[in-house]
């Protein structure tokens, strides 16, 4: 039988993109009063330019960037930091007025040493369900001191923007993992 160890912490990231700049302040704010500092942030860059599978629910001229933020979390939480993003998207909705029905979309995942893990409220072949309706699948893998894609990862998740932003979240995470674990 093997011995059951006790998980090791992982580093939370959140993919921002809308094409109401005023979104990402917004998101911002409530990102961080929710989950705390975030302290790598990749460059904004045209999701436009990946897929056009948003533009009917929220436009043309899509923009994304994806945020680390300071503190390490339990794995085990991310169907509940799902809901919590899923929320902030209606609060969202809510203040602002829009032309588009999703005018702000958040997507969390985390960081480990070996994977990108994104959750998702879709349920597809290669996904594993977690807990209260959300998914979850391994976005890349870490082999070979490179990032490698999947069949099914992102073109977005390819681009040299994304992987050196989880260049930095992977080496912020060696040299912190075990300093501090939230569980929001």
């Amino acid at each position: 039988m093997g011995e059951i160890k006790k998980v090791q912490s992982v580093f939370l990231i959140v993919a921002v993109f809308s094409s109401d700049e005023t979104s990402f302040d917004w998101a911002f704010e409530k990102i961080e009063s929710q989950f705390g500092k975030i302290i790598i942030k990749s460059e904004k860059f045209n999701f436009d330019n990946f897929t056009d599978y948003y533009s009917r629910s929220m436009g043309e001229n899509l923009y994304k960037q994806l945020w680390g933020l300071q503190n390490l979390i339990d794995p085990s939480i991310l169907s509940d930091i799902k809901l919590i993003t899923n929320q902030l998207e209606k609060d969202f909705i809510n203040e602002n007025n829009s032309d588009v029905s999703r005018p702000l979309n958040l997507d969390p995942g985390y960081v480990d040493l070996g994977k990108l893990i994104l959750a998702s409220t879709k349920d597809h072949s290669h996904r594993i369900y977690l807990s209260k309706g959300i998914f979850a699948e391994t976005t890349l893998i870490y082999r070979q001191k490179k990032w490698q894609p999947l069949d099914w990862t992102y073109p977005d998740y390819q681009s040299e923007i994304c992987l050196n932003f989880l260049d930095q979240c992977r080496t912020f995470l060696k040299s912190t993992r075990g300093q501090f674990i939230e569980n929001l």
